[in-house]
């Protein structure tokens, strides 16, 4: 597919389907309906430009293709403010983020140049009280788990619901 209207790419991280459902169970029950259009992801980056969608499918491919998945565990909470996530440890992941922010540093957006915190959004957008009280309840019972990190892919953002670009599936 072509770039179109100047649609921004998103990168992110896929998780295996049993993940997936955990975090898409948790982000139904705490995330406001109308804001809750995508499936649980993780965002590698927010914004590169249209005109490098080859260049970036060619990149996932490399960084994928024959390629074990890299351990991952969920390791922590965090509070964004009005909402909450899980914080994802995964050492590998953060050096294929860290290629392709070196391969990309002359287009990244500052907040793509910014620390990468790697993390799950399962609540957003909510008052700061609500956030809070969330955060102590998942805190009161969290243990860390290990989470299967299944592939990279990459999205055109047009606003609403990403409109999938590729997907790149490690070994």
């Amino acid at each position: 597919m072509e770039p179109t209207g100047g649609a921004p790419i998103i990168v992110t991280a896929l998780f295996a389907a049993a993940d997936t459902l955990f975090f898409d169970d948790l982000r139904r029950t705490h995330f406001p309906p109308e804001r809750n259009q995508l499936a649980a992801h993780l965002t590698m980056f927010h914004h590169l430009a249209p005109s490098l969608h080859r260049e970036i499918k060619q990149r996932l491919t490399a960084e994928t293709r024959g390629v074990p998945a890299p351990d991952a565990r969920i390791a922590g909470l965090m509070s964004l403010g009005r909402g909450v996530a899980f914080r994802i440890d995964s050492p590998a992941l953060e050096e294929i983020r860290a290629g392709l922010a070196d391969a990309f540093a002359t287009v990244l957006t500052p907040q793509d140049r910014a620390g990468w915190r790697p993390h799950v959004t399962i609540q957003n957008k909510v008052e700061p009280a609500t956030a809070k009280a969330l955060l102590q309840t998942l805190e009161g019972d969290f243990r860390p788990r290990t989470v299967r990190i299944a592939g990279l892919a990459s999205w055109w953002y047009r606003g609403g619901p990403w409109e999938p670009l590729s997907r790149h599936i490690f070994a």
